[in-house]
């Protein structure tokens, strides 16, 4: 596999580990015509990382299909590496079609995956470079499919034995799980081996099994994670660190698709950790929030964008100077 704008310092970088997918997003409210647009979780988070400036490790199985090198131009534009990510002929790339509701909202119409038992193995993953990196991130995608729950389990201890900041994003498709209860028992399992936990609103309650914000976050605070991020769509989000939580209301922008936001939201996370390091006081994590937010919105203001017409130099200056 090629390697695309690789230049890493000693411990320097993220390790994204996932499935790519091709989102089909409709680009109006009729839901009648799509766009073809690089997505998933793992990758959207790859992408915004590496358009913060911070370099990107993306770990995958991809084929030899248009949609795959679809999938890697894509990704070679952004110069995330794919040095480490496997190459087999028989696989196929997970599309998911992406319709808008009134508001502007994106939710999934259908998902479309015609190799599912093709994917990244524990044997496939290279430890090298666990080695290099700074931080290693992942979703539950690769959590639901137990040769992907596997090769999580070891890119962990990879992960754990090189000193890195883990975090995990739950990013919950219902669909693709057995059941709500094997999906929540089994997110819940790897909260807990996580640094960094990102949650959006509605996910903190179904895990929790709880009906309103304030009971969720009394709830998950039993999981003990250092640094927990939940959004809460237009009204901004929070963050909780050792028991101080800190709230900070969303930027208004004009919406038009929110494909991305929280992955976007997730990315800036991810910069401001592997720029500054762990906050130390509620202060700095408020700060962190701010810029995330300011993320997460910029993403919604174009479809299928990840940093959209915000000044993200300008933001990443006042985050410097603070």
């Amino acid at each position: 596999m090629l390697t695309y704008g690789r230049n890493i310092l000693e411990q320097q970088g993220i390790i994204s580990l996932g499935e790519a997918f091709v989102d089909f997003i409709s680009v109006d409210r009729s839901n009648t015509k799509y766009q073809q647009y690089l997505g998933g979780a793992t990758v959207n988070l790859a992408v915004g990382a590496r358009r913060l400036g911070i370099p990107v490790h993306y770990l995958c199985k991809l084929g030899k299909d248009d949609i795959s090198r679809f999938v890697e131009q894509e990704l070679m534009l952004e110069k995330v590496s794919l040095e480490y990510a496997v190459q087999n002929a028989p696989k196929k790339i997970c599309c998911v079609y992406v319709h808008l509701n009134e508001e502007g909202d994106r939710y999934f119409h259908s998902y479309v995956n015609p190799t599912p038992d093709e994917v990244l193995t524990a044997e496939e993953l290279s430890q090298t470079i666990f080695q290099q990196a700074k931080i290693f991130y992942f979703a539950s995608g690769t959590l639901f499919h137990e040769k992907e729950n596997k090769t999580t389990e070891l890119a962990l201890n990879y992960a754990r034995a090189a000193d890195h900041i883990i975090a995990f994003d739950a990013n919950i498709r219902l669909k693709r799980w057995k059941s709500e209860n094997h999906c929540r028992q089994t997110v819940l399992s790897f909260i807990k081996k996580a640094d960094i936990v990102k949650l959006a609103e509605d996910e903190l309650l179904f895990l929790t099994e709880t009906d309103s914000l304030e009971a969720g976050l009394e709830t998950i605070a039993k999981q003990n994670i250092p640094y927990l991020f939940v959004t809460l769509g237009s009204e901004g989000g929070c963050a909780v660190m050792n028991g101080n939580k800190v709230f900070v209301p969303a930027p208004q922008v004009n919406a038009v698709d929110t494909t991305g936001a929280g992955d976007a939201f997730m990315a800036a996370v991810l910069y401001c950790f592997h720029e500054f390091g762990k906050p130390a006081k509620p202060s700095r994590l408020k700060e962190y929030l701010e810029f995330a937010n300011q993320i997460g919105a910029a993403a919604t203001t174009q479809i299928g964008s990840l940093t959209s017409k915000m000044d993200i130099d300008r933001l990443k200056q006042l985050l410097e100077k603070e």
